[in-house]
């Protein structure tokens, strides 16, 4: 099931989701990555950014599209 929820077309909304998470992801791991020195709370609010924007992009992905109709939803 793993497989093929990956697999499935993710919503346009979610696709949305995931490109603006992985932006974010690699703008807070360049700010990891800058070999200046910088506060401990930028890096430390890097870091948080960086891990939280990974998992939006990895749960975006799990997202698939519904594939009931409109004529579907009345009957139920």
């Amino acid at each position: 099931m793993l497989k093929k929820r990956l697999t499935a077309k993710t919503p346009k909304f979610w696709k949305k989701v995931q490109r603006w998470a992985i932006i974010t992801g690699a703008i807070a791991g360049a700010i990891i990555a800058t070999p200046v020195t910088l506060p401990v709370a930028v890096i430390t609010t890097a870091t948080y950014l960086a891990t939280i924007s990974a998992t939006v992009a990895a749960t975006s992905q799990f997202t698939v599209e519904d594939t009931k109709t409109k004529k579907d939803d009345k009957e139920d």
